[in-house]
């Protein structure tokens, strides 16, 4: 009989305790409308940090995630407005924008690999870059969808769950298919824990870290596509704020080491949950919206410090 492992499901239970706990402070908490928006809202940057633990597992980083929801949101909306309202036009424009995501992410990759730039200043230098760029062409304003077939993807339901929520899951589903039952799954986890003996194995070090970007690119225009559409508009100033850290936090809290070599998607699904439950929790009793970053900032250091502490 298989042994059990805390370790390994233990952020299942902080999960159920956290909601537990969240009930009793406020019983509207553990309503099925609140549950289905906790998950519908987690969604977005959900998707984002599970493509984000891919590079994390190999050893890198990627702070330009929440620039790039909002540069990949305008470009899908903006090809949308330009080929019509058609169903033809609505998927050649969202085809578009996962070429662009996947050129995107292969490019920091190339940039982070052969020119030996570190993954911090490459994706911190991309997240100054697409933001600035989204506002230049907004002039600082939003992007309006012009198009009803593409307003209403975000917004669509499928047996009551809600679009966003069902891609989530089944992106979770695929990731951990990749990731853990596949060779490319094994050779990121190699790379990330040991550059060198991944070297002397005969694994293509700079392909496969280079293709965790890729991955990441194309995570972020998923979480885009839904929430743009969701919304029918991206604000060039607002839009992906701050989802860097969540996705991150998301991440780490599920298990992801900052070092590389250790993590898996499952952890990081429920890592996305817990973060939208605290946040949800945090709405309901009034927090100070201000001083939401402090929490999130207090639960990253916290989870690192945990990691650490189990590793000595």
């Amino acid at each position: 009989m298989p042994k059990f492992s805390f370790s390994k499901y233990g952020i299942i239970f902080v999960l159920i305790a956290l909601m537990i706990f969240s009930g009793i402070l406020s019983p509207a908490f553990l309503s099925r409308r609140n549950i289905l928006n906790i998950f519908w809202q987690t969604s977005y940057v959900g998707i984002i940090a599970v493509g984000i633990t891919f590079v994390m597992i190999a050893g890198g980083i990627d702070l330009s995630v929440g620039s790039m929801v909002a540069l990949m949101g305008a470009f899908a909306i903006t090809m949308v407005n330009k080929f019509g309202d058609s169903n033809l036009s609505v998927v050649f424009s969202i085809f578009l924008t996962y070429v662009l995501g996947a050129v995107m992410g292969f490019g920091v990759g190339l940039l982070t690999t052969k020119g030996k730039i570190p993954a911090f200043v490459t994706t911190l230098g991309g997240m100054a870059i697409y933001r600035s760029l989204v506002l230049n062409f907004a002039n600082g304003g939003v992007y309006m969808s012009m198009s009803q077939k593409y307003s209403s993807i975000g917004m669509k339901h499928i047996l009551g769950l809600p679009l966003p929520m069902i891609v989530f899951i089944a992106y979770t589903i695929f990731a951990y298919i990749l990731l853990d039952k596949t060779r490319f799954g094994r050779y990121v986890y190699a790379v990330g824990a040991n550059e060198t003996a991944a070297i002397y194995s005969a694994i293509k070090v700079d392909w496969v870290r280079t293709m965790t970007y890729v991955i990441s690119g194309i995570s972020v225009v998923t979480s885009a596509v839904l929430l743009s559409s969701m919304m029918g508009s991206v604000s060039s100033s607002s839009t992906g704020n701050n989802f860097e850290l969540d996705a991150i936090a998301a991440a780490v809290i599920g298990g992801t080491s900052l070092s590389g070599g250790k993590g898996n998607v499952i952890g990081t699904f429920f890592g996305a949950l817990i973060l939208g439950v605290i946040n949800n929790m945090l709405v309901m009793l009034n927090v100070a919206v201000y001083l939401q970053g402090m929490v999130k900032g207090l639960i990253i250091i916290g989870a690192v410090l945990l990691q650490n502490l189990k590793e000595q």
